[in-house]
């Protein structure tokens, strides 16, 4: 996949993106305080931190942090929406070439974004921006494809209509996961989260993904109408429920320094 296509692709999402796409469990910084003594004196750079959802959980613990963003649509709403933080920089910039100086960072992040990145790249620039002692930390929520009717029938609605699916699934990203630490260890922990709506915030977290069809695709109104099908077969007082998987990985990076 071109870079410049997969950092243009949620430009028209944005909104979507902000309103549906679920947070993550509070164990999750909870392990990062515990397991790599995260605390807020502590520099981070999130690595394509989109509209800020990760970005603001570290904010909230007082850390400063670089929100590197190559989207413009994306980086414009964080922007707007951590305004209030005044330990956030915004940054115009991608895993490959974060524009951050050497050896400042103490913690790189990147939530639900790993699976874009060009590894060999990302892993030589994450390398040169920690600090000898500097942690990586990968996340990202992970659907759960058939624990429920709901949920397969919804897998097989996306296999069906989405534009690149099998492609970008996050399963991929697990399955290589130990290319981004190699040679160093990393830690796995996973959590459970759930999210439950409506009709509407259901069509709207459909069309919150990259690769769900938009307006203008031919495969657009058959995927909604399979969508409406869907919650009427599955909803139960009138909501239906997304669980996850939240995948947390975390390891001591090889840097230069440390070499």
């Amino acid at each position: 996949m071109a870079a410049s296509h997969a950092t243009s692709r949620f430009s028209d999402r944005v909104e979507n993106y902000i309103l549906y796409r679920p947070g993550y469990p509070t164990a999750a910084l909870e392990t990062l305080k515990h397991e790599c003594g995260l605390n807020s004196g502590h520099v981070i750079a999130d690595i394509a931190s989109g509209t800020g959802i990760w970005t603001r959980v570290l904010l909230e613990n007082g850390n400063a942090v670089y929100g590197v963003e190559p989207n413009t649509d994306m980086r414009e709403a964080g922007e707007r929406l951590l305004a209030d933080f005044p330990r956030f920089t915004s940054v115009n910039g991608k895993a490959e070439a974060t524009s951050l100086s050497d050896a400042s960072i103490d913690f790189v992040t990147s939530a639900q974004a790993a699976h874009w990145f060009d590894r060999v790249r990302a892993g030589q620039e994450f390398s040169r921006i920690l600090k000898p002692s500097g942690w990586l930390v990968l996340l990202w929520n992970e659907r759960e494809v058939d624990t429920t009717p709901f949920l397969g029938d919804y897998e097989q609605l996306l296999l069906t209509y989405g534009t690149d699916y099998a492609d970008v699934r996050h399963e991929g990203t697990t399955d290589a996961v130990h290319e981004f630490f190699d040679p160093a260890p990393y830690t796995e922990r996973v959590f459970p989260l759930t999210q439950e709506f409506d009709y509407s915030g259901l069509e709207g977290r459909l069309l919150s993904s990259s690769y769900a069809p938009g307006p203008e695709h031919p495969k657009h109104s058959a995927m909604l109408s399979e969508l409406r099908k869907l919650f009427e077969q599955h909803a139960q007082g009138g909501r239906v429920r997304f669980d996850y998987k939240t995948r947390v990985y975390f390891g001591h990076f090889d840097t230069p320094q440390k070499r």
